[in-house]
């Protein structure tokens, strides 16, 4: 972890040339604002213009399903319902944000998509892959994206108010809540097959562990559940809320070192030894949004608290570069020190999030390195989006700009979320010293 003396140091280094470009350390935040505010909406502009200018598919319909690293489509790759659902919420908030037509057309052209493609009329919720025509190919009803569906719909009502999406992100809520909430020992199983029924393997990824119950599927749940709750407050949804944050509390979060446990058996038995430091991070500011939402006071101030610890906790993970790495094994000590795209993103909100709640200079400093880092060796400034990852050394992978995993939705949700932060921090008139 980096000291908050090393970072004051770092910062009032002339010759270390760290964010020289905003102020010295005498000046307000709010004049850096302006530069850094300018910054993040040209980059969402970037990210957005390529998604728009390299990704759909005018054959075929939606987007492709596989944009290599130099920005050639795979026009015959399957298509994910992840990749998909990050896309319709990527251009709904890019509308609602912004008030630009093309994304809220591009947003109906997700969403068409994917009613037409990946519904499941029959047995209901959304499959998980289609190939490049649109027809299916894996019908398994993984939990994780039933919540990414409810997560885009839900944005994407707040652009159309269109009744039957509300439906439709409704009616895939009722379905996890009838098939895989554990009414007996809480939480949410991990997936089932096309009809709801008990599937063998129930892993999100062919890395993970074969276990009932993970961070991941809950942290995603909970997400897609506040993103509800903002337009349709339920008595039974605000409780399966309440629910979802006290399982992160009961089960989830390590009460000794604030990092996120990540497999678990039906149980709650902890089945792994290894910390994600971009998903503890993101769960930090996360976390405070789903109890901030529910206007529960108490509840809000202990979140608070738990979300700068989960914070200072993910730090451990922060390379001196400014990058935050990937994975830790707490067992065998291997250290996974890449630094992939999406843990950058959620590191800018999630310590602009903690300096907010603690008003501690150290989160923002940090917030700013990370920035740095993400300009210099993550945003591919010659063929647009950003890198999948780099090694310690700078070195970027070759792998693809847009897949099943490589979406939108983590850059350009960081660049809104930076934005609307900042300018909330410019109204307060906070200064660093």
């Amino acid at each position: 972890m980096i000291s908050q003396s090393e970072i004051r140091g770092m910062r009032e280094s002339e010759s270390s040339g760290f964010i020289s470009q905003y102020s010295g350390s005498q000046k307000c935040i709010d004049m850096e604002i302006v530069l850094l505010k300018n910054e993040f909406r040209n980059e969402l502009n970037h990210v957005l213009n390529y998604w728009k200018s390299h990704t759909i598919d005018d054959v075929n319909g939606g987007f492709y399903g596989l944009v290599d690293i130099i920005n050639i489509p795979d026009t015959s790759a399957d298509k994910g319902i992840v990749l998909n659902s990050r896309i319709l919420w990527t251009f709904s908030a890019a509308f609602r944000f912004t008030g630009k037509k093309e994304y809220k057309l591009l947003a109906d052209r997700a969403y068409h998509y994917i009613r037409s493609c990946f519904f499941d009329r029959r047995y209901g919720g959304v499959f998980w892959s289609v190939d490049f025509r649109g027809n299916p190919v894996n019908k398994r009803k993984q939990i994780y994206a039933q919540a990414f569906a409810i997560f885009a719909f839900s944005e994407y009502f707040q652009i159309t108010k269109d009744p039957e999406v509300l439906n439709e992100a409704l009616e895939i809520y009722h379905l996890i809540e009838k098939h895989s909430h554990d009414i007996k020992r809480g939480g949410y199983i991990e997936a089932f097959d096309a009809k709801w029924d008990f599937l063998e393997d129930v892993r999100l990824g062919e890395n993970d562990q074969n276990e009932k119950k993970t961070m991941n599927t809950h942290l995603h749940i909970l997400e897609a559940y506040t993103n509800l709750y903002r337009i349709r407050k339920d008595e039974l949804l605000q409780n399966a809320l309440n629910n979802l944050i006290h399982t992160f509390t009961d089960h989830i979060i390590d009460k000794r070192t604030h990092h996120l446990n990540l497999f678990f058996d039906e149980n709650w038995r902890l089945r792994s030894s290894k910390i994600s430091y971009g998903h503890d991070i993101e769960s930090a500011w996360l976390l405070f949004e789903a109890a901030e939402i529910l206007k529960n006071d108490s509840l809000t101030k202990k979140i608070s608290e738990l979300s700068v610890k989960i914070t200072t906790a993910s730090i451990e993970g922060l390379d001196k570069d400014g990058g935050l790495m990937n994975e830790y094994d707490q067992s065998s000590h291997n250290l996974d020190s890449d630094k992939h795209w999406w843990p950058q993103a959620e590191a800018m909100v999630g310590l602009l999030n903690a300096y907010q709640l603690s008003d501690e200079e150290y989160y923002y400093d940090l917030f700013l390195r990370s920035w740095e880092f993400t300009k210099k060796f993550i945003i591919d400034h010659q063929n647009g989006e950003w890198y999948w990852r780099v090694d310690r050394d700078g070195n970027h992978s070759k792998q693809e700009k847009a897949g099943f995993w490589k979406c939108p939705y983590h850059n350009v949700r960081a660049c809104i979320e930076v934005i609307n932060r900042l300018e909330k921090i410019e109204q307060t008139k906070y200064k660093v010293s």
